[in-house]
């Protein structure tokens, strides 16, 4: 209760600060006030865009890109990542290959997959699957590589398969990394849908921003950024929550 009254006064801290700079501005003009939009004009602006519809339309359309392109990804890293972990003769395959792709920036792929996949919804996602892929694959990886070895060879002496090992061993053992590898991956799902959605879109928050600039409505950049944000806490909080459910085992020890 404590921890959730200071994280709320932080944010109502913060939104104190912001009003108090854009009406500040406002009345002493530093810069042109409508560079800075007050916390009045944004909430106006996602009202407005509530109450007819569109951001409703374009929040659906960005949770739908992030979804398939994220969970393509999710399900590719965890597998790959958990095989990679047990398997070395695949690790050495692969981690070249990984280290080599990896420290490319993607949007230096986004031309590529637009010119691959079009202007339509694949090019979309494929860039969020890219994207994603790289860090949640080898943050599975590298903690199924530290699950304890003295934990597996208990195991393999009580007569567990090598499926034993990895279903009742490796993945429980690995499940705190996993989350926490899903959780950075989904992060960066939503950077990325931002960019993905700037070319040939004509729907998301990505479209949103892009045609508040496009109009000169900073209210509703900000606005269109806010709800990526809360859209961020939300999806953190729940994640939260699932790893506190699957990891009650690890609070009560």
């Amino acid at each position: 209760m404590k921890a959730g009254a200071t994280r709320a006064a932080a944010l109502l801290a913060v939104l104190a600060a912001w009003a108090a700079v854009a009406y500040g501005n406002a009345v002493v003009s530093v810069v042109n006030p409508v560079l800075l939009p007050t916390p009045v004009e944004v909430l106006s602006v996602a009202v407005e865009t509530a109450r007819d519809g569109q951001l409703h339309r374009h929040l659906l359309t960005s949770l739908g890109r992030v979804a398939e392109g994220y969970g393509l990804a999710a399900l590719a890293a965890i597998g790959l990542g958990v095989l990679a972990g047990i398997c070395v003769p695949l690790r050495l395959v692969l981690e070249p290959v990984i280290e080599f792709v990896r420290p490319i920036p993607p949007l230096a792929f986004l031309p590529m997959f637009l010119v691959w996949f079009g202007l339509g919804e694949a090019s979309k996602v494929a860039f969020i699957g890219y994207t994603t892929f790289f860090p949640m694959f080898v943050a599975v990886a590298a903690t199924v590589l530290r699950v304890d070895t003295m934990l597996l060879r208990a195991a393999a002496s009580l007569g567990a398969s090598r499926l034993d090992l990895i279903r009742r061993v490796v993945l429980p053992a690995s499940l705190p990394g996993i989350i926490v590898a899903l959780r950075v991956g989904f992060g960066l799902a939503l950077f990325v849908i931002v960019g993905a959605e700037f070319m040939g879109a004509d729907a998301g928050l990505g479209y949103l921003i892009m045609e508040g600039r496009t109009f000169f409505n900073p209210a509703q950049i900000v606005m269109g950024a806010l709800v990526l944000g809360l859209l961020g806490s939300l999806i953190n909080a729940l994640l939260l929550a699932a790893e506190r459910r699957l990891l009650r085992w690890r609070a009560a020890t």
